[in-house]
């Protein structure tokens, strides 16, 4: 099992944060997080769940959510190891700082820490439209080594709900991210395996 870190900021789609944060730690990875101020009110607005009450009911150890102005936390450091880092959902001016190398909270330090160390970096942002400003900034962190994962789910599995969409998102989150879901990612979405009608499969599949 790996040790992630999964960052909440301040972009609409916090319901993906959540679900990600939930996949990885049932399938019995080392979870931590930290919500930047923004991060944790929309996802206080949007889910209407405390931060902490959520994660003590979901069974989230104690001591790995980590205040997002708390650089002298572990994930400040290159030398506390982690198999991977994701910001869902991350917002542009998350993005910005990011690309610029401006850390100005712990979301910013986390991100730096793992291009600098050649770590899995994930990027989920879900603003739209994106101006060329946005655009730069994430071909920036690209070329930096980071992975751009629009939180932008696939319809060809036919969802019937919002979590069906959600998890579609979170299960492509946890494949970039090398977690081994046990089974999770298989069970978070589905995976194109052919159409057995023989039709031209989907571009992009």
């Amino acid at each position: 099992m790996g040790r992630f870190l999964v960052c909440v900021t301040g972009a609409s789609g916090s319901v993906y944060g959540k679900r990600t944060i939930e996949a990885l730690l049932a399938a019995g990875h080392e979870v931590h997080a930290v919500f930047s101020t923004w991060g944790r009110r929309v996802f206080e607005t949007e889910t209407g769940l405390d931060v902490e009450s959520w994660l003590d009911g979901i069974g989230f150890p104690a001591g790995r959510l980590y205040a997002p102005d708390d650089l002298a936390s572990r994930p400040s450091s290159g030398s506390w190891r982690l198999d991977g880092t994701v910001v869902v959902p991350c917002s542009m001016s998350t993005v910005g700082a990011i690309a610029s190398g401006a850390t100005t909270n712990l979301v910013h330090r986390a991100a730096a820490v793992a291009l600098k160390e050649g770590r899995r970096l994930v990027l989920a942002p879900r603003e739209t439209p994106l101006s060329l400003v946005d655009l730069r900034n994430l071909t920036r962190l690209a070329e930096a080594g980071a992975a751009i994962l629009p939180a932008s789910p696939g319809f060809y599995h036919k969802p019937a709900s919002i979590d069906d969409l959600v998890d579609f998102v979170a299960g492509k989150i946890l494949d970039r991210l090398g977690a081994d879901s046990g089974g999770g990612s298989d069970g978070l979405f589905e995976r194109w395996d052919g159409d057995p009608s023989g039709r031209p499969a989907p571009r992009n599949a």
